[in-house]
Order: C-alpha cells, then sequence, then structure tokens
C-alpha cells in the first residue's frame, strides 16, 4: 500500500508512533502502584500481571508481524489500535486479579499487533544513500521512529502524573481517548489497499511462505545477536536500580537517570545516527556494541558491595550515558538492515514477519537474560563475590554481538542498499 506522497505516509506513521508511545506511558508506568494502593493486590499478583503484560507483547510479535503480512499494515495497525483500547477498558472495569490480567494481555497484544506493522511499512520509506552505507544523504526513517518514539516517552509520564490526582482511572481514561483519536486519524489517513503480495502472486497468508524467516539462518543468527541490544537496554529497568540500591542511593535517582537517558536520545540521536552512516551499517554495529560493552564495563569497575555508604551516582550515570549512546547507534541501524535479508529485498511482502521476528527474539533474549543476571546478582550477595560479576555477561554478549555481526553481514550481502532504496538520489533529504 502507498500514498501518492509517500512522505505523508512517512509523517502519519511517525505521528502515529508519538501519540501511541504516549497513550501507553501515561498509564503503564504507574500500574503497579495503582494495582497495590488502590486495590490491594500482592507483590506476586502485580508481578504476573506485569510479566503477563510484557510476553504478550514480546512473545506475539512475531505473531503481529505474521497478521501484517496477511492483513495489510493499515488494518493490523488498526486493529492493535483497537486492541489496546479494549485493554485499557478492561484495565479501567477491573476491581479483582483476572481482569487485570486480561487487560495486561490485551494491552500488550495491542502493542504486538501495531509495532511490526508500523515498522514494516516505514521500512518502504527508509533509502540509504546511493553510494553505498557509508555515504551522505538522507537519514533513516528509524532515527526519526526513534526520536519521536522517545518523545512520546517523555510525554506520556508527564500525562498521567498529572492526572494521577484524579485516580488511576483518569489516566485510563486519558489513555482511551488519545488511542481512540489516532485510531480515527490513522483509519483516514493510511490508505486502504490489498495486502501485500508474495513472490508467486499468493498472498502470505499461508504457513510456508509467512514462516519463511525461521528458515533464513543469516537472519535468526543476526535476530539472536541483535537482541542483546534490547537486553542491554532493560537493564535500565532491572539492574541499574538494584546497583542504586546497593549504593544506598535514595529511589528518585532512578527518575533523573530515565530523563538524563530521554535527554541524551532528543539531543544526540541525529548526530549520532549521522556517525553511523559514515561508518556504514557494519562499523556502526560493532562501535555500538562496544559502546555497550565499555558501559557494562564501567558499571562493573565502579561496583560496590550491597549496603556501601556514601557511594556517589556519577558512575551509574556515566553507565547509563555510553549505554545510551551504544543503544542510539545500534538501534535504526537494525531496524534498517532487516529488509536486506529478505529473499526479495525490494519486495511488499513478508516484512511483517522478519519485524515481528527481531523484536521476538528480542524479547526472549530479555526474557532468558535477566533470569539469569537475576540469579547469579543472588549468588553474587550470598557468596560475597565480586560486585562487578554480574555486569561481565552482559559485556561479553556485547563483545560478541561486535565481532560477529559484520561477518553475519558480509556473509548474506544485507549491508548493501537493494532495491528501491538503492535508487535513492544522495541529495534527497529527510523529512
Amino acid at each position: 500500500m502507498s500514498l501518492p506522497d509517500p512522505r505523508t505516509e512517512t509523517h502519519t506513521l511517525l505521528g502515529a508512533q508519538l501519540v501511541f508511545n504516549i497513550g501507553f506511558y501515561a498509564v503503564i508506568p504507574f500500574l503497579a502502584g495503582a494495582m497495590g494502593t488502590e486495590y490491594g493486590l500482592d507483590a506476586a499478583a502485580i508481578g504476573l500481571v506485569l510479566g503477563a503484560r510484557t510476553f504478550s507483547q514480546q512473545g506475539m510479535f512475531l505473531f503481529g508481524g505474521l497478521l501484517a503480512d496477511r492483513w495489510g499494515a493499515r488494518r493490523a495497525i488498526l486493529t492493535g489500535c483497537l486492541v489496546r483500547i479494549l485493554g485499557y477498558a478492561t484495565l479501567a472495569a477491573a476491581a479483582d486479579f483476572p481482569l487485570f490480567l486480561l487487560g495486561a494481555v490485551l494491552t500488550g497484544a495491542g502493542g504486538a499487533l501495531f509495532s511490526p506493522a508500523l515498522e514494516s511499512q516505514l521500512s518502504h520509506a527508509d533509502r540509504p544513500p546511493a553510494g553505498g552505507p557509508g555515504a551522505g544523504g538522507r537519514r533513516s526513517v528509524f532515527v526519526w521512529l526513534a526520536i519521536t518514539g522517545e518523545l512520546g516517552a517523555v510525554l506520556g509520564p508527564v500525562l498521567g502524573t498529572a492526572l494521577l490526582g484524579w485516580g488511576f482511572d483518569a489516566a485510563l481514561a486519558a489513555g482511551i481517548a488519545v488511542f481512540t483519536v489516532v485510531t480515527v486519524l490513522l483509519w483516514f489517513r493510511l490508505p486502504r489497499g490489498r495486502p501485500p503480495r508474495g513472490r508467486d502472486g499468493a498472498g502470505t497468508g499461508a504457513p510456508g511462505p509467512a514462516l519463511e524467516c525461521l528458515r533464513n539462518r543469516g537472519f535468526v543468527v543476526f535476530c539472536v545477536l541483535a537482541g542483546t541490544n534490547m537486553l542491554a537496554y532493560h537493564q535500565l529497568y532491572f539492574t541499574v536500580p538494584v546497583d542504586l540500591d546497593r549504593r544506598g542511593l535514595d529511589a528518585a535517582w532512578l527518575g533523573a537517570l530515565f530523563l538524563l537517558a530521554s535527554v541524551l536520545t532528543l539531543l544526540l540521536q541525529l548526530p549520532v545516527s549521522g556517525l553511523g552512516r559514515r561508518l556504514g551499517p557494519g562499523r556502526a554495529l560493532s562501535t555500538g556494541f562496544l559502546l555497550v560493552a565499555a558501559a557494562f564495563g564501567i558499571a562493573a569497575v565502579t561496583s560496590v558491595p550491597a549496603g556501601t555508604p556514601g557511594s556517589s551516582v556519577l558512575p551509574v550515570m556515566a553507565t547509563v550515558a555510553v549505554l545510551i549512546l551504544g543503544h542510539m547507534l545500534l538501534t535504526p541501524t537494525i531496524l534498517s538492515l532487516i529488509p536486506g535479508f529478505l529473499p526479495s529485498p525490494g519486495a511488499v511482502a513478508g516484512r511483517g514477519a522478519y519485524y515481528g521476528l527481531a523484536a521476538t527474539c528480542g524479547g526472549v533474549t530479555v526474557l532468558v537474560g535477566n533470569a539469569g543476571l537475576g540469579a547469579l546478582l543472588e549468588l553474587t550477595t550470598r557468596h560475597q563475590w565480586w560486585p562487578g560479576t554480574p555486569w561481565l555477561p552482559p559485556a561479553l554478549l556485547a563483545l560478541l554481538a561486535a565481532a560477529a555481526l559484520p561477518i553475519v553481514l558480509r556473509g548474506h550481502g544485507a549491508d548493501r542498499p537493494t532495491g528501491p532504496a538503492a535508487a535513492a538520489a544522495p541529495s534527497r533529504r529527510s523529512s
């Protein structure tokens, strides 16, 4: 599906990402507190609800991508918005554990339908410069996706905090209103069209062609290695708060660290993406993962035993800053490389499944990695090992990805512009 003016569609999709994130972050960061204080759920129930939301989103990204290929991106995006609205309405009606669980699952499923469809559709507007990966020219559309997503992640909690004075239901009502508005706008702004067709002219609904991404060994290896980026980023939610607690620092510092991450992203995403274009995909991935490894190295070297009084927050801030720099370099590069793994990189069909598989691999990496890191944190405390021990495995994984991903790209030719992207004029500006 395409608009007469592709820029209009790109602007529409980027605007949808912004509003989608505002609606998400106005509610979800406050869900745990509301379940505990307003509804009296215990910690185990709250943990299960939050885990179910994450799993229903991360675990269903591949399924969402398959539906995007079968239905077309427009239908999948609109369905994702409607399912998210239904999830929020269920949370608003909930007063006990079963409905909270159902609402959380629906909320996650809405994201699983929305994101792969939006990313696969945006990939058609992602045009590398004609001179090759290291040439100048327009920025990847995924750079703008990262910026709009981060802006939504900043504005959403502000909206949610302002509404919490009226209770959690007010935040949910605002979220429902936001998603309703974006659904109506997308209904009129996104063009109607038939679902993408496969190479033989058949639809992509058949399981064989749709799951072709799972038989693409090079792409599966790419996804597994690239999933380290998501594992690293999610340490902002896991090991970084643990490190603050070990240092005896107030929990308010966590909010300051998230603000630091957001400010860095908004200020530096464009210049960092320019560096990535000059480096080329392989070197950009290596540099990004080396920065991630350096961040965990800083955390390991500056680590302190639990309960150490008077510890400084500066090492944690340095860890977060370097980690975010690596993340800014990696995420747009990874997303822009995915179409190069398709059997016909310029084709419309199949992109949703490829983007869905990449996101699902990232989610599985986070699930398995955090489970292992949690056990290692417990063992480190129990046996009084060197306090930097838990930071070593993610640092080693980042080093492995830095070394292996350029080899994977060269082996499959995925670092070369293909199809319509290869014909983009280098002087054409991003919009």
